[in-house]
């Protein structure tokens, strides 16, 4: 039992406990936490560690009327268990539960959705524009934190927030991802000064005494000026440039001091920035001891903190791209890595471990990590750059501009592609195969397994032209043997022929050739003629020899863990388009809506990408 938490079904209720008692609210909180994503995991350590923060913002301001935005959604489960959610937690990241992120759709209380990052300044001017015009006295608050203040478009936001003079605060969650630590008596005492009342109105009234005029500006200039140097020690004068008034640091694990220094600036007008510093992990010491990896644990003894490790039948994908480009490196000299604040999650930690001088972690801007990797390789250098598929989408325009315009040798790495499972919508990396085709000069390819992984990353070594993308599905592979396979140079733009067949040809790129090898190896058994099954491997440049043998099937099915719409289908469909004797296409794949949280399993099977649901197409069964 948690004896103030299981009384609070919102905010509402939260407001009306005694201050003195919501420290004992954030015990709660957190012992709650541990206890639901210990079996049923989640992005744990940065919740843990925004509690506080969480409950003072609920406490001052009224929402669902004042906005709060989150930036990724990492630190977002204290909201979602306050806003009336607190069961559904249990289910949190399952199918028929709640997202693992802020969305829209499921509580009035989320006001916008999240799940990459430093998108909350942006969204929240917003908010405060649209109140300005409106006429409402509707607060908005950003919370940006977890290193999301790299991105380029949080400071896209903030150069915009500054120069409209909105109403805006945001909260600037530091715990020691991206900004350095301040200590000191002045900073404590500079944040009394600055948010008491007293202060704010004396302050204004001499600004109005003063009247319109040069020694208005020019008393304003020397007070900015003063309150800029005495700020500038604690990171605070970039804000102070940028048209902010800067507050903090203080202690955002003090839930007392957020209290009181939120109701002193949800008064104030204008730009704020208020800067807090938290632990991640904070309340469970495991987490606290090891943030990184407690970032997403996985599941875990609650009591005791031990991590339940799944028995692992394969190496997992990403292991399999960390060991590869680490000996590629180790052949060529000229290799370098870069990714965008990924390292451990895709693998190149090892090449960190390796080669530290030819390791490049650029934080979370994809952007740049793009661009950087177009200098590198205009520089004679061979960048191999990995990032999660469904993130690549914000580097779009650089992939474009930076890279293939300029048939810069880059190898993208695409991690996640296809269906993630539990973090849903916002991570799947569906959409790779469909946007990167219609680029010019693009190589793109998709290994159905870990030894086609090693050869296309060795392949890649020798690009002269490019950009080459290679995109692969998270967890585990198939259980190749890759460590003992030769490296060998794939010919670009050439499949196989993995089965022959008769009546229906399986065209398939990515790992979903494997089960669907596996349906059609059971369909031949149980009819003695099965469909044949070709692996493209590439998507472009086509294999158009593969596709004139298909050609002479009665049915082509394509099957590919991306959209439906634009991918190997639509290619296979423009191949044929206008000849007088083409076969009929079907396609299976991400059909044309956003599929939500789940296991990857279930989301196979409610796309058709799982092996029974390959074995019961009718197509397969008419051969």
């Amino acid at each position: 039992m948690h004896e103030l938490l299981d009384k609070i079904n919102s905010p509402e209720d939260l407001r009306k406990l005694d201050p003195a008692r919501l420290q004992e609210l954030c015990a709660e909180i957190r012992q709650y936490m541990v206890e639901c994503c210990a079996v049923n995991p989640g992005h744990l350590g940065s919740s843990l560690g925004a509690v506080e923060l969480i409950v003072a913002l609920h406490y001052v301001y009224d929402t669902p009327q004042d906005k709060l935005v989150f930036d990724v959604g990492h630190q977002a489960y204290a909201h979602k268990i306050l806003t009336g959610r607190r069961e559904l937690f249990r289910k949190n990241r399952m199918r028929d539960g709640i997202s693992g992120f802020p969305k829209r759709g499921e509580s009035p209380y989320d006001a916008f959705g999240a799940g990459h990052s430093s998108t909350s300044i942006s969204a929240a001017l917003g908010f405060a524009e649209a109140a300005r015009l409106t006429g409402s006295r509707e607060k908005a608050v950003a919370v940006i934190g977890d290193g999301a203040l790299t991105g380029g478009l949080a400071w896209e936001g903030l150069n915009n927030a500054g120069s409209s003079k909105a109403d805006i605060l945001v909260v600037l969650n530091d715990n020691n991802i991206s900004i350095d630590p301040a200590a000191g008596g002045l900073h404590d005492y500079l944040l009394q000064v600055t948010t008491h009342p007293f202060y704010n109105r004396v302050k204004n009234k001499i600004w109005n005494s003063l009247g319109e005029g040069k020694t208005r500006d020019w008393v304003q200039k020397k007070v900015i000026d003063t309150k800029s140097n005495l700020v500038r020690s604690s990171g605070g004068a970039i804000f102070e440039s940028l048209g902010f008034r800067y507050f903090g640091p203080i202690d955002g694990n003090d839930v007392g001091q957020m209290v009181t220094t939120l109701q002193r600036l949800k008064n104030l007008r204008g730009p704020r920035i208020l800067h807090i510093h938290t632990r991640k992990g904070c309340g469970y010491a495991p987490a606290e001891a090891n943030p990184t990896t407690w970032h997403a644990p996985g599941r875990f003894n609650a009591a005791t903190g031990e991590r339940i490790k799944s028995v692992s039948t394969a190496d997992r994908y990403q292991d399999v791209f960390g060991a590869v480009l680490t000996e590629l490196a180790g052949m060529d000299p000229k290799v370098v890595g870069v990714t965008p604040a990924m390292a451990s999650g895709c693998g190149m930690i090892r090449l960190k471990e390796a080669f530290p001088e030819r390791f490049f972690d650029v934080g979370i801007e994809e952007g740049h990590a793009v661009t950087f990797s177009a200098g590198l390789a205009a520089a004679g250098l061979k960048p191999f750059c990995n990032i999660y598929s469904s993130f690549s989408q914000r580097a779009y325009d650089n992939i474009i501009h930076d890279v293939a315009l300029q048939g810069l040798p880059v190898v993208f790495c695409f991690d996640r592609a296809g269906l993630v499972g539990e973090d849903g919508a916002t991570h799947h990396g569906c959409y790779d195969l469909a946007a990167y085709r219609s680029i010019p000069g693009v190589t793109l390819a998709s290994p159905r397994n870990e030894t086609e992984l090693k050869r296309l990353l060795f392949t890649g070594l020798s690009l002269e032209r490019g950009p080459m993308i290679i995109r692969y599905p998270r967890g585990e592979g198939e259980g190749e043997a890759w460590r003992e396979a030769q490296y060998v140079s794939l010919p670009v733009g050439r499949g196989e022929k993995l089965m022959a067949g008769k009546g229906v040809a399986i065209l398939g790129i990515g790992p979903v050739v494997n089960r669907a090898l596996s349906a059609a190896k059971r369909h031949k058994a149980d009819y003695w003629v099965g469909p044949a099954v070709y692996d493209m491997r590439f998507l472009k440049p086509l294999d158009t020899d593969i596709l004139e043998e298909a050609g002479k099937f009665d049915v082509i099915l394509t099957v590919e863990d991306g959209c439906l719409k634009g991918g190997l289908y639509g290619a296979v469909c423009e191949f044929f388009a206008g000849r007088d004797h083409a076969p009929i296409v079907k396609g299976v794949g991400i059909p044309d809506r956003f599929i939500q949280q789940d296991s990857q399993k279930h989301q196979w099977e409610e796309c058709g990408l799982d092996e029974e649901s390959l074995l019961d197409l009718s197509a397969m069964k008419d051969s």
